[in-house]
């Protein structure tokens, strides 16, 4: 099957033979279609299988014949948890839409609104935004969602886990009761399928991998090793397995950066990425990391959704993640379009129970293995874990993957992680600008507009 099969225009054909595809993804043969015809969709699909394309391309044919938006109207507002989910996302529209006379904008909170306003005031076919300063906009009064023809909730599951399930209601208000709504899941939850029940009209459901699977292509290995040598391990493995590609996950910020520091140390090139980060930094590391300049690239989970690396050879878990759905997202970036990858997890006895969780998840025994030289102590006791990501959902809540009893919570300096700095574009033509801020839920907002105020 080829795009020409799918039913999309003469544009969209060409702007995508520019790109060079050609053959449609399972995920895109499925949903482009099922867009097209106008009905609600739930869609899951593992990460890099093109499911950005995949409401991208049918949400552009369907507002390519439709009038043109009043002032401060939008006729197609997609919702994404973070900046760079969301520049993904405008990029794919600038780059499908190249042919067609659209016009589009991402918004993120935290900078100066004046050239966002000016953006939204001639009204806009696309608005891809965060939900904070959607929020704030509108209450403002310079957008206008009474007209919205298409609603796309992408990542839905990550926008959950961050806390935004309040802000979301906020915005479901706003718009008509006649539109098309498309939920689109890396992963389907009991979560994801409440706010699914509350949200779609009789939807089709499309599901390309199991819930909660892990890639065939995907090789996964567990090495054992004591805490305190998890370091020296993985630098050991990146040297004599000569690793040349490497994402490897934290489960904080600090401790991201104080791998990447060590592993400086030993003469392997390595940056961290996490929300304290400026974008511009952000932005240097991971173009080094694409580039094959830079060999080990050190992310959080959150700073890690959205970044899009073709053919990425090895993902590294140097903590277990707290949430199970998490190695499923992180090991996702290995693996991609049929190509082979390489998963490993560096475990210490402190994260057995997590490990336990993502095997019941993923419903499979995941190799074992113990470097020489590097055996674990039989002897050793578990210690308390240290939180890095959190499930929020606008407060507290116990979490059905933690062990031994812990309670986790969102600190503030995770949730601001979660949000970052986030940005704008606006797409006319071949025009664009971006801008750059930080996103977040609304009791947060509510409590930082003053300083919010003094950054505009």
């Amino acid at each position: 099957m080829s795009f020409s099969d799918l039913g999309l225009r003469a544009e969209l054909l060409r702007a995508i033979e520019a790109l060079g595809y050609d053959t449609p993804t399972p995920i895109q043969r499925q949903a482009i279609p099922a867009v097209i015809q106008g009905g609600d969709l739930l869609a899951s699909a593992q990460t890099g299988t093109g499911k950005t394309a995949g409401f991208t391309l049918p949400m552009l044919q369907r507002l390519a014949d439709g009038p043109r938006p009043q002032p401060r109207q939008v006729r197609s507002l997609v919702l994404t948890p973070t900046r760079e989910l969301a520049a993904q996302v405008g990029e794919s529209v600038s780059a499908y839409g190249r042919f067609l006379k659209l016009t589009s904008h991402v918004i993120f909170g935290g900078v100066g609104q004046q050239p966002q306003i000016d953006a939204l005031r001639p009204g806009l076919d696309i608005l891809i935004a965060t939900p904070g300063r959607l929020l704030d906009l509108h209450q403002q009064g310079h957008v206008d969602l009474s007209k919205v023809e298409i609603l796309v909730l992408d990542e839905a599951d990550r926008m959950l886990d961050m806390g935004f399930i309040h802000d979301i209601r906020r915005v479901l208000k706003l718009l008509p009761q006649a539109r098309q709504n498309l939920l689109f899941s890396a992963t389907f939850s009991n979560e994801i399928q409440a706010l699914a029940d509350r949200l779609l009209n009789n939807p089709q459901l499309i599901e390309v991998a199991r819930r909660n699977t892990t890639a065939e292509t995907v090789d996964q290995a567990i090495y054992r090793v004591d805490r305190e040598r998890k370091r020296e391990l993985l630098s050991h493995l990146i040297t004599t397995q000569q690793w040349y590609q490497v994402l490897v996950f934290t489960r904080t910020k600090h401790g991201a950066n104080r791998l990447a520091e060590h592993l400086g140390k030993q003469d392997i090139s390595a940056m961290a990425i996490h929300g304290n980060k400026s974008q511009s930094a952000r932005t240097r590391a991971l173009g080094a990391f694409k580039s094959g300049e830079l060999q080990v690239l050190v992310a959080t989970d959150i700073a890690a959704r959205g970044l899009d690396i073709d053919e990425l050879p090895h993902v590294v878990n140097f903590e277990l993640p707290n949430v199970a759905e998490d190695y499923v997202h992180r090991i996702g970036r290995t693996g991609r379009a049929g190509n082979e990858g390489q998963a490993v997890s560096l475990v210490c006895v402190d994260e057995h129970g997590l490990l336990r969780n993502i095997e019941r998840l993923i419903k499979r025994d995941l190799e074992k293995r113990i470097e020489p030289g590097f055996e674990p102590d039989p002897n050793a006791k578990p210690e308390p874990i240290e939180n890095g990501r959190n499930r929020g959902n606008g407060g507290q809540r116990r979490s059905r993957d933690n062990t031994n009893g812990q309670k986790r919570t969102r600190s503030d300096q995770e949730r601001r992680s979660a949000q970052g700095r986030n940005g704008g574009q606006r797409n006319n033509g071949n025009t664009s600008r971006t801008t750059e801020g930080t996103d977040q839920p609304t009791a947060r907002r509510r409590r930082s507009r003053s300083s919010q105020r003094r950054q505009a």
